[in-house]
């Protein structure tokens, strides 16, 4: 199924041939950066089924992302349900990881508007978060584009203390913000 399109993106249903790719990015040191460490395939497999059952039970979650001039997967944007222990969880968070091939293009910023605007205007979301470590600027500025605000950080509680990924900053948008800036 196609949940949306922009001008070059498709966001749609994972496909078995996802697989090698996803797999791939989330081996790769830079992709996953800002993440506690790169993944094993089966850590990947295991990832994909969560992706998989969120998207099945709610109707929503981390779309797989294809460009459409190459009808080739780059990764997946979407919504994930955070439940984590924070003074701000459960909540709805917006996110995106693409492979590296795909940086620099705006697709991730892309792909993260047409998110919103689904998520708010046909999934009824009342407002949508997302968060990353502090020295994540890429994804912060991505946040920025889409029209989140910043409104705190805070301490990754799964993340170990010594961790430098562990401070995190935390935006926010409200239903009301983004459909007044669209009109």
């Amino acid at each position: 199924m196609i949940y949306m399109e922009t001008q070059r993106l498709r966001l749609r249903d994972w496909e078995e041939n996802d697989f090698a790719i996803f797999c791939e990015m989330n081996t790769d040191e830079e992709v996953m950066e800002y993440f506690p460490k790169t993944l094993t395939a089966e850590e990947s497999l295991h990832f994909n089924q969560a992706i998989q059952a969120e998207l099945k039970e709610c109707g929503f979650g981390l779309f797989a992302v294809e460009e459409k001039e190459q009808n080739e997967f780059i990764g997946f944007i979407g919504f994930h349900k955070a439940s984590f222990e924070a003074d701000f969880t459960p909540c709805v968070e917006i996110g995106w990881r693409l492979k590296r091939e795909a940086w620099g293009k705006g697709f991730a910023t892309e792909g993260a508007r047409a998110c919103l605007h689904y998520g708010f205007t046909e999934l009824g979301f009342e407002e949508v978060y997302s968060f990353t470590s502090e020295i994540n600027e890429p994804s912060q500025n991505v946040m920025k584009k889409i029209g989140l605000e910043f409104k705190q950080f805070f301490e990754h509680p799964k993340l170990s203390l010594d961790s430098p990924l562990r401070k995190h900053v935390l935006f926010h948008i409200h239903r009301d913000d983004l459909l007044e800036r669209r009109v």
